[in-house]
């Protein structure tokens, strides 16, 4: 079969970022169409790879799959891409000067998934989230077109966060697979087994537990925030999409803990309207801020 054409191929993207309902689609509503096109693609990739461990196919080898995916990188930077999403991300990673290194940096934090389903300390942890989520941030500032290298630290913590606030609200999914990404010195600090998280047993150590972790993610939050501040108006406006995405994550963690981390049950998560009020919030705020300080 022959390769998509890259209009196909964008539409392919754009097609499942929206159909993907996730809480990345209305963040990328205000970026140029060409940008948009991008970060769909990215987004694309991204989930397409995930799939691959998480939700594999019938009589297919997760670890061989992640090696054509490898294979399909190096094609794409090579000129010769196959599947629809690296068709569509060739130019774009031409265009925008990505790195292929982070594509292959992000298959390798998606491989963890297949040897680890436990993290010693949080050191290890980070690691991971790091390949998973910080990796794709640094795609986006290629993306986004955001030029000060301090927004690489930005992108990295923002990142982190973001995961960490998947990590907390999946507590009991992840359990459902038996993996657990809370670290092991943090179980043993707050005398929480592991065999009590498999079982979904609440208990004052718990959410003492589960305070701690929401703290750390809250930090990382700040952190993101504390650089954005220094960054120039222009650099500001360019990340609007993340600071959308900042928004609907830091939402969902502050439901994690006004739900009194209730994660064993329904996955928290935020309506279709409540995500685009977010979206609009932080366009009119991100404005009014950036037009007020070009007056000074």
């Amino acid at each position: 079969m022959e390769p998509m054409t890259s209009e196909e191929a964008h539409a392919y993207c754009a097609a499942k970022a929206k159909a993907s309902g996730s809480n990345f689609y209305y963040s990328f509503f205000f970026l140029p169409r060409f940008r948009r096109e991008a970060v769909y693609a990215v987004y694309t990739f991204c989930h397409e790879v995930d799939d691959t461990v998480d939700h594999p196919q019938a009589g297919n080898n997760p670890r061989e799959q992640l090696s054509q995916w490898r294979q399909e990188i190096e094609a794409m930077y090579q000129g010769t891409p196959q599947y629809p999403v690296t068709v569509s991300l060739a130019a774009h990673a031409r265009n925008l000067n990505i790195s292929k290194s982070y594509f292959q940096e992000l298959v390798t934090g998606m491989e963890m998934d297949l040897t680890n389903t436990r993290y010693a300390t949080f050191n290890d942890l980070y690691l991971y989230c790091y390949r998973v989520a910080s990796i794709v941030g640094l795609i986006c500032l290629k993306v986004f077109g955001t030029q000060n290298p301090r927004a690489q630290d930005y992108a990295i913590n923002l990142g982190v966060a973001f995961q960490l606030t998947n990590i907390l609200r999946d507590v009991g999914a992840d359990a459902n697979r038996q993996r657990i990404y809370l670290p092991q010195e943090d179980l043993a600090h707050f005398d929480y087994s592991e065999q009590q998280l498999l079982e979904k047993k609440e208990s004052a150590q718990f959410l003492e537990l589960m305070k701690f972790q929401a703290k750390r993610a809250h930090e990382f939050y700040a952190k993101a925030q504390a650089i954005y501040e220094t960054l120039s108006r222009k650099d500001r406006q360019s990340l609007l999409a993340a600071e959308i995405m900042r928004g609907v994550y830091f939402r969902i963690l502050t439901r994690i803990q006004t739900s009194n981390y209730a994660v064993f049950g329904p996955r928290i998560s935020l309506s279709p309207a409540h995500r685009i009020l977010i979206a609009l919030y932080t366009w009119l705020r991100t404005s009014l801020i950036n037009r007020f300080t070009s007056q000074l």
